[in-house]
């Protein structure tokens, strides 16, 4: 499995995160991003948030004002399936290695962009862990920094490893 990181995204907290040129993947996310509410997002375990760029053109095809780094992604991805990333999931991105650990369930700062947008990404089947719900992955992945490093636009971001 195999993409290409076509966006590094950050903001001082809340959404959208702004597009950066690079930037610095810590054990607590990357340099410069702040979490609007850090005692539900963020931490080590939480510390890069990623979604695909296949994902953001559905919605926006859809009618949704969407565009890559709205939904709060640190990493926005294209080329990666997402009905095929799992927690436990070791990924290369840019000099970074990052471990997928947890589906983001999609809070209500969301609503900004539709009522409707939480359902379109989370359904029962989902939070239920099915993989073969159509809206599987589409909240993106949080992923917790096993190798800090750097990432920008054009690196590739690819599956090295999934954990017992």
């Amino acid at each position: 499995m195999t993409g290409t990181i076509i966006q590094v995204n950050v903001s001082r907290g809340g959404l959208p995160k702004r597009p950066i040129e690079s930037g610095i993947v810590t054990p607590l996310g990357i340099e410069g991003d702040c979490c609007a509410h850090p005692k539900i997002h963020g931490g080590p375990m939480q510390a890069v948030l990623l979604i695909t760029a296949e994902t953001i053109d559905e919605l926006a095809q859809r009618g949704y004002p969407v565009s890559y780094g709205s939904l709060g992604e640190n990493l926005t991805v294209r080329g990666i399936d997402r009905r095929f990333l799992r927690s436990g999931q070791t990924f290369l991105a840019g000099t970074a290695r990052i471990e997928l650990t947890k589906l983001r369930t999609p809070c209500s700062a969301l609503d900004v962009y539709g009522p409707d947008l939480q359902r379109e990404l989370f359904d029962k089947a989902v939070k239920q862990g099915d993989f073969s719900s159509p809206r599987w992955g589409m909240s993106g992945f949080y992923a917790r920094v096993v190798t800090p490093g750097f990432v920008k636009a054009g690196d590739i971001m690819a599956l090295e490893a999934v954990s017992a």
